[in-house]
């Protein structure tokens, strides 16, 4: 059983320092039965902001170089159990992750519980998954939490896959088998870390969390705990589709498309059948919008495909 002060939270951010403010009030509001002392309890400086402190939980924030004053916030706040790493330059979500992954190992944590900035964990959040940890006894590759959106709905993008093609149906039960998650909130053991290595840093953003939880998917059992919530207070709600995104976002869909076909193609034929698929159907479905520029939309779809054919990304291993 791993106690929550064995547990580190590593949280990336970059440029949204209030959905970061509300997501360590949220971690600071967890519930922790199996807490003891809190990790690295430093006492606060007399210059810095007082802060909620976070019982029994060490938390790890990694800023990727963010510019609208994340950086200066983190510096004045004085909150035990928070260690915060600045970086110069934006590795972008896999590369935070990987970074921050390596860092909580540095730290000596048994655990690690990933989650993006505007991941909200309801109080029992990390308690569900302590307890279905302690019930599974280690023996599983990860545990992934129920994502809701603010309404309370569950939010779309962030189903797990209980295939690598269809998500799941449903969160009845205390466990759920899935094969792929996101980093909104997930649960493993520093043991797993070590056996399967750190997400694609080169992926930069999108498909580094379902690639990652795939590659371990493949070697042991995964669940989602449908007792673990967290809400996903996402800036743009919805399913990843260039051809329903906001133009402002267009140009980074070179990274999905691309990192997709690295995903994919594991999987064989069906995987390369799949991608040719949806693909093509995200065409169409550019084809379709009215809002325009669609040869430069559908040009990035497969330039990002045929991009993808010959990324080979490596697989990072902690040292």
């Amino acid at each position: 059983m791993i106690d929550a002060n064995a547990v580190t939270a590593v949280v990336v951010t970059y440029n949204r320092l209030a959905l970061l403010q509300q997501c360590l009030a949220a971690l600071c509001a967890l519930v922790l039965p199996f807490a003891a002392a809190r990790p690295e309890a430093v006492p606060p400086e007399p210059e810095k902001q007082d802060a909620p402190s976070l019982e029994g939980l060490r938390v790890l924030v990694v800023d990727n170089a963010s510019a609208d004053g994340t950086a200066e916030y983190l510096k004045t706040l004085a909150m035990p159990g928070l260690v915060c790493r600045i970086l110069t330059e934006n590795l972008g979500g896999a590369g935070g992750f990987a970074y921050g992954m390596q860092a909580a190992a540095e730290l000596g944590c048994k655990a690690v519980w990933l989650m993006d900035d505007d991941t909200l964990p309801e109080p029992q959040a990390l308690e569900a998954l302590l307890a279905a940890d302690a019930a599974m006894d280690g023996a599983y590759g990860w545990l992934s939490s129920r994502a809701l959106a603010p309404d309370g709905s569950d939010q779309p993008m962030n189903l797990q896959r209980k295939t690598m093609y269809r998500d799941i149906n449903g969160f009845d039960g205390k466990e759920i088998p899935a094969v792929m998650a996101s980093f909104v909130s997930l649960f493993l053991r520093m043991d797993t870390v070590r056996q399967f290595g750190l997400p694609i840093a080169e992926f930069f953003i999108w498909s580094d969390d379902w690639e990652y939880t795939r590659r371990i998917s493949r070697c042991k059992p995964c669940r989602v705990i449908p007792a673990s919530r967290v809400v996903h207070a996402m800036q743009n709600p919805g399913i990843v589709n260039i051809a329903r995104d906001v133009p402002e976002r267009w140009a980074r869909y070179r990274y999905f498309y691309r990192n997709d076909v690295v995903l994919y193609r594991r999987e064989g034929a069906a995987g390369w059948l799949w991608l040719l698929a949806k693909d093509a159907w995200h065409t169409v479905q550019v084809l379709r919008d009215s809002r325009g520029r669609r040869a430069e939309r559908i040009g990035i779809i497969w330039k990002g495909f045929a991009a993808g054919v010959k990324f080979r990304p490596q697989t990072p291993y902690l040292p």
